[in-house]
This record gives C-alpha cells, sequence and structure tokens, in this order.
C-alpha cells in the first residue's frame, strides 16, 4: 500500500499547482489558502509516518489471520477475477463502516474531524489526514483476511481506494451523468464535506456510492455546498488540528456528571448529551 502512494506523491503536487492556476484563472476565484494549505500537506505528511510505523505490526496480524482462519482461501486463490471483483466490494463496504463509524461515533469523530476542518475544498483538502485513525481503522478491514482475501491483495486495493478518494476532492468536476449512479464522484463527495444541514452526515462511500443509497446515508448536491465544520476551528497549527477534539472529548468526559456518562461519551454520536442520570454510578 505504502508504495503506492508514496509513487503517487509526485502526480498529488502536481495536480494541486494545476488546480491552483486553473482556479486563479477562472473568474479570479482562488480557491487555496496559503496557511491552509500547509497544514494540510502537513498533516498528510504525519499520516504517512505514523501509518508507516504502524503498518508492520498491521500486515502481520492480517497474514496470521488469512494463514489460520481463512475460510474460502482457496476459491478466491484459484480464482483471479472473481477474487478482485469480490474484494473490491468488500473491502468498499470495510470502508463505509470504518467511515460511518468515524462520524458517528465521537471517538471515531475525534480521529476523522481533521480532514473535515478545512473551509476550502480543493485537491490539497484530500491530504489533510488523521493523525490517529491508523491506530484503529484496520480493525474494520479484518473480515478480509478471515474471508480469505490475501493480505497483499488487501493492502493494494485499499490503496488504490485511498488513491481514487484523491480527485473527487475538487470544485472543478461538475455532475458526471450515469456515473454517480453507482461511483463516488466529486459532487458527492462535496456533499460529504459540506456543513450544511441536510448534507451532515451523507455519502460515506470511497469507491462507491451504492452503499451509501442501501443504507440511507445518500444525499445529492443541491443546495451550494457549505464547507468546514458546524463550529470550525481557528488554526492552522498541524498539531492542534490532530488533537483539537480529543482535548474537547477528554474535558467532557472529565466533566460528566456520572462515570456511566463518561464511558458512554466516546460511542456517542458527536453532540450528544445525556438526557437522563444514572445515581448508581454517581462519582
Amino acid at each position: 500500500m505504502s508504495v503506492l502512494i508514496y509513487i503517487a506523491i509526485p502526480l498529488f503536487f502536481i495536480t494541486i499547482v494545476l488546480e491552483y492556476f486553473y482556479l486563479r484563472q477562472r473568474h479570479g476565484f482562488l480557491g487555496y489558502e496559503t496557511k491552509d494549505t500547509a497544514a494540510s500537506l502537513s498533516m498528510g505528511i504525519g499520516n504517512v509516518i505514523i501509518g508507516a510505523a504502524s503498518k508492520s505490526l498491521i500486515v502481520g496480524l492480517n497474514f496470521w489471520l488469512y494463514e489460520h482462519y481463512a475460510l474460502f482461501a482457496d476459491f478466491l486463490s484459484s480464482h483471479f477475477w472473481w477474487t478482485w471483483l469480490l474484494l473490491f466490494f468488500a473491502d468498499d463496504f470495510c470502508y463505509y463502516c470504518f467511515h460511518r463509524f468515524g462520524h458517528r461515533t465521537r471517538v471515531g469523530w475525534a480521529a476523522h474531524v481533521n480532514h473535515h476542518s478545512s473551509q476550502h475544498y480543493n485537491l490539497s483538502t484530500a491530504l489533510r489526514q488523521s493523525w490517529t485513525t491508523p491506530l484503529f481503522h484496520w480493525m474494520f478491514y479484518l473480515p478480509l483476511p478471515i474471508l480469505g482475501f490475501h493480505p497483499l491483495a488487501i493492502l493494494t486495493m485499499q490503496a488504490l481506494s485511498l488513491l481514487y478518494q484523491y480527485w473527487i476532492h475538487t470544485e472543478t468536476v461538475g455532475h458526471m451523468g450515469w456515473f454517480e449512479r453507482f461511483f463516488n464522484t466529486p459532487s458527492h463527495h462535496r456533499v460529504h464535506h459540506g456543513s450544511n444541514e441536510q448534507y451532515l452526515d451523507k455519502n460515506y462511500g470511497g469507491f462507491l456510492i451504492i452503499y451509501d443509497k442501501l443504507f440511507g446515508s445518500f444525499a445529492a448536491e443541491e443546495e451550494k455546498v457549505k464547507y468546514g465544520l458546524t463550529t470550525n476551528i481557528t488554526t492552522f497549527n498541524p498539531f492542534k488540528i490532530a488533537v483539537h477534539e480529543w482535548l474537547n472529548l477528554w474535558r467532557e468526559m472529565r466533566h460528566s456528571s456520572s462515570i456511566w456518562q463518561a464511558l458512554k461519551r466516546p460511542w456517542k454520536p458527536p453532540g450528544w448529551e445525556p438526557t437522563e442520570q444514572k445515581p448508581y454510578y454517581s462519582e
């Protein structure tokens, strides 16, 4: 996975520069802010370093599961095209679950929120990646080696999914007709980055948009998208961007009226507040 991402890094920078000049020439609209872009690039670098540091353990676990618990390894290893087609759908479903967890639980949002913290939407925003999701996102992909998909094939598909999601972070591409019925596109992902009320927690897909349509989390781009958070942060410091929501969560847990409420808070959706007390857990 890392090899494909490293190879793509020059392409990232080239396309960011091209988009920057295109937007600057288009009706005087810039679309980039120097400090914001620098923060996004810094977040991306940190994500790659942390991800690389944890990769060996994750790959080792996947190989162990594959060697000891793979259910359909014989079938998948002998049907090349079926294997990659099934892995394409299975990997994207795992990503959907992981991404939805990142929005619908406070602990997931604490890790994922930095990706949504920019008030701009351009290719550099795609690189504004979390420093803490590499610590747990692999859990959502554990069913894949157990089903019998080879760990190296899983890593390759994850890399392809990540690379695909790079190009959809742009306002330079409009609607794409029939393609949007099945695949994630810039229009669909602009919705995902919107802080408009009707766009919140929508369009979690990676390659595909079909799981959003199946599970009721799809919204089409209609109203002009307002990017950023419902309450925006006011810093470009990558360290603060990376940890600010973790600190908010910790403060709220500390000030909870009971241990029970404190323990529930990380697993409740962002914005959750308790409606009842549990006096037998009171501090």
